[in-house]
């Protein structure tokens, strides 16, 4: 549909029906704009987050003491009943 055949179409409707019409459109628009806008954070904490694993892995690699529970990554795991 052209925008010229969607300002036929809305001449057509009543006063009523365009508002609700418009209102129904901003509410669209405002959900995309929030979507948009969280976009960048969700990109930024992942940032932040790859920043902060860089940061400990030299701990990580060196200090045994914060690896000690991986020499049970191989072991069965099952909850006590």
């Amino acid at each position: 549909m052209t925008y010229t055949e969607m300002l036929e179409t809305l001449k057509k409707l009543t006063l009523t029906e365009r508002l609700a019409l418009m209102e129904a459109v901003l509410h669209l628009m405002r959900e995309e704009l929030q979507q948009h806008e969280q976009q960048p954070a969700i990109y930024e904490r992942t940032a932040q987050l790859a920043a902060a694993a860089q940061a400990l892995l030299p701990d990580y690699t060196t200090d045994t003491a914060l690896t000690s529970f991986t020499a049970l990554d191989g072991e069965d795991f099952y909850e006590a009943r």
